[in-house]
């Protein structure tokens, strides 16, 4: 009986320490794919793509420090949305801006 409530509440913290934000990171994966496209066809060039992906690296370490405590707050998650948000017209600005590659 002890055995099965110390795997339970393992389980359970197990299950908290890993503070879910599915949309987060699958927006994140999205953007990630528009930056790569952007930069196959040539839309993005060197520095376009390197401050994009600074700016999801940013993203990520902010997305990691809101989950550090197991639990992803509403504030947090709106925080994060915003900065996705924020990030995705920075990608079609610059896909969209007329530069050629270098």
């Amino acid at each position: 009986m002890i055995r099965l409530l110390i795997a339970a509440a393992l389980l359970l913290s197990t299950s908290l320490a890993t503070a879910g934000t599915p949309r987060v990171d699958a927006r994140q994966e999205r953007q990630d794919d528009r930056i790569d496209q952007g930069v196959a066809s040539g839309e993005l060039n060197r520095r376009e793509e390197a401050r994009l992906e600074a700016q999801q690296g940013r993203i990520e370490n902010k997305e990691d420090r809101a989950k550090a405590d197991g639990v992803v707050t509403a504030r947090e998650r709106a925080s994060l949305h915003r900065s996705e948000n924020r990030a995705s017209r920075n990608i079609r600005r610059q896909k969209h801006d007329r530069q050629d590659r270098d």
